[in-house]
């Protein structure tokens, strides 16, 4: 009777293992609006916010071709020495790398 119930928790085990390796940003960092009262800045679109989080990850040395926002976290896409591109992910507004 336990020996099915162990295989099957087995299995999903396995299913969702490679989820939970997904890096996860709290998002802290992700608003870029001001308020005491009065606002600085207004909400920027998706594609107005890629093209900062690309631009600031340039400037700290990271040769990416696009970014977009995932799980929390931005998604780079990064040009290998090699040829081809990987993933790396940083949070957002300190651009630190998460591993």
């Amino acid at each position: 009777m336990i020996r099915p119930f162990v295989t099957a928790l087995g299995f999903v085990v396995l299913l969702t293992g490679s989820t939970m390796a997904a890096p996860f940003c709290d998002g802290a960092f992700e608003s870029g609006i001001v308020e005491f009262g009065f606002s600085i800045g207004g909400k920027m679109s998706a594609e107005d916010r890629d093209n900062f989080d690309l631009m600031h990850l340039r400037q700290r040395g990271v040769d990416a071709t696009r970014v977009e926002r995932w799980n929390g976290c931005i998604r780079a896409f990064v040009r290998k020495l090699g040829g081809g591109e990987e993933m790396q992910f940083f949070e957002p507004g300190t651009y630190r790398p998460v591993y």
